[in-house]
């Protein structure tokens, strides 16, 4: 749209408050905006003279305008806010957060159950939330189900069905995790009371869970009932270091919202705490993408109305680093000087800056955001510093994990352009190994990767990095050379604490300087081989997938096997003690089984 053709339906544009959305000619929307006076606002974009290569752009392509007149300027902020979110229009300000965080849910039944989902449905169900850490959530219910017991199981716990007798209290019950509603040991008013309880605990308020303590221990030792009145006791004590261990600002503070942003050119960084009784609940920093010459207040505003949304904040005061003019007048603006709500803002600022400098630092070592050129540039680097007959387009990395000389797993990671390609990731149980032997660890998991491979016709690796040492090397190879594809790939290792760099029978080592592209790009694909290992190898842990293989020794129980390993840290410490040295821990006859089991192994 031109400066001459916008003149002709200037006049129509009204001067009260509201939001514009700009179309370019087919009808896609561009750019939705709030305005004071949108007659004042739109014509801006056609009298200014803007630096901005993109704004000019913008509004080359406008060929159609709307508007939508609301009350107030608060209302124009919550609507643009909202469109924004809906549409997307791809010159507004980019959030570049989508993730999906989880809730708490209390479900819609008799005796609610209570636990975490992703997903909201409207089954009247009350959700709490959302929050940013799953762990710091699955923590709290830890605390939860020490201190206020509730039901875990699935059962449908309608009044005809426990009046019935259809149900048995279980474990948890016996355990004092659950007070056993299935059998009608609680009422309905007790187990509601149990869950407001849960409720003050998620948002905080440590207070009147200790009240509630209090009060329940002092009828117990009015009744002489002192054993349930010292679990009461040690319940309030476990309250009590809780909330020491929990980030108090202040008791009288309340609820707040604390906002910070750190802007660097067209990105923006914004941390949010959320405070709820004196306490910070939530904390959360995202990064923001400004598409024209937005000034930071703006931006400051798109996200406050954003991230209040998404975390359904309720609290009637914001504390800024300065004044926004857009927020709805019901809620409070404080611009501290000193005090707690100095330092809350401090803290946030503290916040923002670490979460820059992490992106930061971790460019350094990714290729994630760069241009196809600059990552081409990394691979051409490599391929030179490496001397590969290939660009290396596609690199795979081989990295082993045990446990205290126990557990073996194996992990492989895929980087295609420089980049993680995670849906190509694999995970290896160890089948044909037995106890811990790298070498033949390695060997396994690489003849079974590039034997699929060829099996299935599948482009090959240019580069395959064994990391470790010339013995995992030499493991690795003898699986190529076993499946007819040497030289069809290159396979190099990575010995694990100097980065050097070893070739199949070469016996002198290649080191790439240290701040050089290629070596970050490598020590990348490493650093992420050991955590996709790690998190493989600690999730198989928490779920008991593993037998100690003291275990398997015929004679050994698990009493046995823990103890050794409490004493010794490992199954390879074991297998080094001398008879004389087990039978002072387990006794001269399971001593003589374990130590016979390992000598006629070797």
């Amino acid at each position: 749209m031109t400066q001459a053709s916008f003149q002709q339906i200037a006049h129509t544009i009204p001067l009260a408050p509201g939001i514009y959305k700009y179309f370019d000619e087919a009808d896609t929307l561009l750019y939705v905006g709030k305005a004071k006076s949108l007659r004042k606002r739109v014509s801006s974009y056609f009298t200014k003279t803007f630096t901005s290569y993109k704004t000019h752009e913008l509004v080359q392509r406008i060929g159609r305008i709307e508007f939508t007149i609301v009350d107030s300027e608060q209302d124009a902020f919550l609507l643009e806010n909202a469109l924004i979110k809906q549409f997307r229009p791809r010159y507004n300000i980019d959030l570049k957060d989508d993730k999906t965080y989880p809730f708490l849910v209390i479900k819609n039944e008799p005796f609610p159950r209570v636990f975490l989902t992703r997903r909201r449905i409207n089954d009247g169900s009350e959700y709490l939330g959302p929050f940013t850490s799953v762990g710091k959530v699955r923590e709290l219910l830890d605390f939860i189900k020490l201190n206020i017991p509730l039901r875990t199981c699935k059962l449908n716990l309608s009044e005809a069905n426990i009046k019935k007798g259809k149900f048995k209290v279980c474990l948890e019950y016996h355990l004092g995790n659950c007070k056993g509603p299935c059998e009608g040991f609680q009422s309905a008013e007790d187990y509601a009371a149990d869950l407001q309880q849960l409720k003050n605990l998620m948002k905080g308020n440590l207070n009147p869970v200790m009240q509630h303590f209090k009060k329940d221990m002092q009828e117990y030792a009015l009744t002489m009932q002192f054993e349930k009145a010292e679990l009461m006791r040690k319940k309030l004590e476990h309250l009590e270091q809780y909330q020491s261990r929990s980030v108090i600002v202040s008791r009288h503070l309340g609820n707040l919202d604390v906002f910070s942003i750190l802007k660097d050119g067209n990105l923006a960084y914004v941390n949010y705490l959320m405070v709820q009784n004196g306490t910070i609940v939530q904390t959360h920093t995202i990064q923001l993408e400004a598409h024209l010459d937005e000034e930071v207040e703006e931006v400051l505003s798109f996200a406050i109305g954003q991230m209040r949304e998404t975390f359904n904040s309720q609290a009637d005061e914001i504390i800024l680093p300065f004044p926004i003019p857009e927020i709805p007048g019901n809620i409070q603006v404080t611009i501290p000087k000193a005090g707690d709500k100095k330092k809350l803002l401090e803290l946030s600022l503290k916040n923002v800056n670490y979460f820059k400098e992490e992106i930061r630092r971790k460019k350094t070592l990714h290729l994630e955001g760069k241009s196809d050129g600059e990552k081409k540039q990394v691979l051409v680097q490599l391929q030179k510093d490496l001397h590969l007959k290939h660009l290396p387009v596609h690199i795979e990395c081989f990295d082993n994990s045990n446990f205290q000389g126990s557990f073996p797993v194996s992990a492989m990671v895929c980087f295609r352009d420089g980049v993680a390609s995670n849906k190509d990731y694999r995970h290896y149980n160890v089948k044909t190994v037995e106890g811990i032997n790298d070498f033949a660890t390695m060997k396994e998991v690489v003849l079974r990767r590039y034997k699929r491979l060829r099996d299935e016709q599948a482009a090959l690796p240019q580069l395959v990095i064994i990391d470790g040492g010339k013995g995992q090397l030499s493991a690795a190879m003898e699986s190529v050379r076993e499946l007819g594809l040497t030289g069809k790939m290159t396979v190099v290792g990575l010995a694990k604490n100097e980065e050097e760099i070893f070739f199949p029978g070469d016996t002198a080592s290649i080191k790439l300087p240290y701040q050089s592209e290629s070596l970050k790009l490598i020590r990348r694909i490493r650093d992420e081989v050991h955590r996709f290992g790690i998190t493989f190898h600690r999730q198989k842990r928490s779920k008991g997938t593993f037998k100690n293989e003291l275990q398997s020794i015929s004679g050994v129980g698990p009493a046995t096997a823990d103890h050794l390993l409490k004493t010794y840290r490992s199954v390879a410490n074991v297998k080094c003690q001398s008879q004389e040295s087990l039978a002072k821990e387990i006794g001269v006859a399971k001593a003589k089984i374990v130590w016979e089991y390992f000598n006629g192994k070797s």
